[in-house]
């Protein structure tokens, strides 16, 4: 039994607690936003107000605001490809970075935009030194090299090596004498991180051996127990590492227009409303499909959408969580295409087709989530709506073509905003760069503490729905 379960027998109920090709890539600051210090670990739910004299030169108000005094349609836009045609970086001393991980996170694969090592490239340019590789896979980690030696970034893998284990890097590393990596990207399964027993514990046993490096991590922030989860924040914390966690849809323009709306307004949110329906029949990875391995849907998939509504609602009153679920056994949740062989896969470790969940925000207002087991082909729908007295903002379709919709005071029609040239992969590993090296654009949206509350929340919602689920009638 997975320790969060114990919940159910010990708890009283209730309450309890792929994608499409790469958007084009963008470089440019989160606007609305101030520096912070170099020790960052929680997250703000709302970014500080800013003035026209607090913005960077050469950028005026007026730009920012894209709305015409028609205000029925406002189309936003910026300079297309901005990652391409903004200055390369400028020369500067080597960065010396340790990738742990060679799998599709790292590198990139035909199921989206994830290619966390495109975005480093592109942001360090020639300074960029990835001194090692981390995977027990030898195999593909040196196939991935290759690779990479044998395109313009080649400089950049020239003299990597490959390992099987932080020890053996470290090992290694003491011997050699040279430099300490500036930061460390985790981007191996989360089963290895977020823990703190032994096979679980990667950042603790980081902590011990680079206690000054900056560290860049995948989410959820593990798939142990949520007390494992907040004593490896606490550590983070005491050390006073910079650390950022890849919940990259808090960097989408339009996600930061919303903040925007909001500081300018004065508006208190009133709700959110978020929607996930996945495309099911593309998803052939039989470790999705059991709860035992990836955690259910929820946790695994789910999880940007509730970190984007604590991100609008801020900290949430667990014990308000309360879900409902369709179950494989019930007539609605009889699936015509899964592409695996379910009945491999223990009946209850099977994933729920559909989870719908509501709560209270601490702040007052109610935060409500559906994730969907649901469509076929490949493309997914997904929403949030984020509500306050006046306004309603609409985000749709985030992962492929962000739009925002929004309705205000005395116009019954939407304003649309749309960002053509937008990369939040880049913005994160941009703003996580920045902030090791005091750069123009150090903001780092999603701490661990405030990921750790996520998953927090995303293990509340699994609980609630399993506590609750009909009985299957034999």
């Amino acid at each position: 039994m997975h320790p969060n379960l114990r919940t159910l027998t010990h708890t009283p109920i209730p309450p309890f607690i792929t994608l499409s090709a790469p958007r084009p890539p963008r470089l440019g600051p989160l606007l609305f936003s101030r520096p912070c210090a170099r020790s960052l670990h929680s997250t703000s739910r709302l970014m500080p107000r800013q003035t026209p004299t607090a913005l960077s030169s050469g950028i005026r108000l007026s730009a920012l605001r894209n709305t015409p005094s028609t205000r029925s349609i406002a189309y936003t836009a910026s300079a297309p490809d901005a990652m391409f045609s903004h200055p390369p970086p400028e020369p500067g001393a080597d960065f010396n970075l340790v990738m742990i991980g060679a799998g599709n996170i790292m590198f990139g694969s035909d199921e989206g935009p994830w290619n966390h090592s495109f975005r480093f490239e592109h942001k360090l340019g020639p300074r960029l030194k990835v001194t090692a590789l981390i995977d027990p896979a030898i195999a593909r980690s040196e196939a991935v090299l290759e690779g990479k030696r044998q395109s313009f970034v080649e400089s950049a893998y020239r003299d990597t090596k490959t390992y099987k284990t932080i020890e053996d890097y470290y090992h290694a590393l003491k011997k050699s004498g040279k430099p300490f990596p500036d930061a460390i990207v985790i981007g191996c399964p989360p089963a290895y991180r977020g823990g703190t027993t032994k096979g679980t514990d990667l950042e603790i046993q980081l902590l011990k051996h680079f206690p000054q490096t900056a560290y860049f991590v995948e989410k959820p922030v593990g798939t142990g127990t949520i007390e494992a989860a907040k004593t490896v924040t606490d550590a983070l914390i005491k050390n006073g590492n910079i650390v950022s966690v890849g919940y990259m849809l808090r960097y989408l323009r339009c996600v930061q227009k919303m903040k925007q709306i909001i500081h300018e307004n004065n508006l208190t949110v009133m709700a959110t409303n978020a929607r996930y329906s996945c495309a099911y029949e593309a998803i052939a990875k039989p470790a999705w499909w059991n709860k035992a391995i990836d955690m259910g849907p929820v946790i695994e998939q789910g999880t940007h959408f509730c970190d984007l509504s604590r991100y609008f609602g801020g900290d949430v009153d667990i014990d308000s969580v309360s879900a409902k679920s369709v179950e494989f056994y019930e007539a609605p949740g009889k699936l015509s295409k899964v592409p695996v062989d379910e009945s491999l896969i223990p009946e209850d470790q099977r994933i729920p087709r559909l989870t719908s969940a509501i709560w209270k925000y601490k702040d007052g207002a109610v935060g409500s989530f559906t994730h969907a087991v649901a469509l076929q082909g490949t493309a997914y729908a997904c929403e949030l709506e984020v509500w306050a007295d006046g306004y309603l903002m609409r985000l749709v379709d985030p992962y492929n073509a962000p739009t925002l919709y929004v309705r205000r005071p005395g116009d019954d029609h939407e304003e649309r905003h749309v960002y053509t040239d937008d990369d939040p992969f880049f913005s994160e590993v941009s703003s996580f760069i920045d902030s090791i090296e005091g750069g123009p654009d150090p903001h780092i949206l999603s701490s661990f503490e405030d990921a750790t509350k996520t998953y927090e929340l995303t293990w509340a919602i699994r609980l609630a729905s399993e506590a609750s689920r009909a009985p299957r009638v034999q």
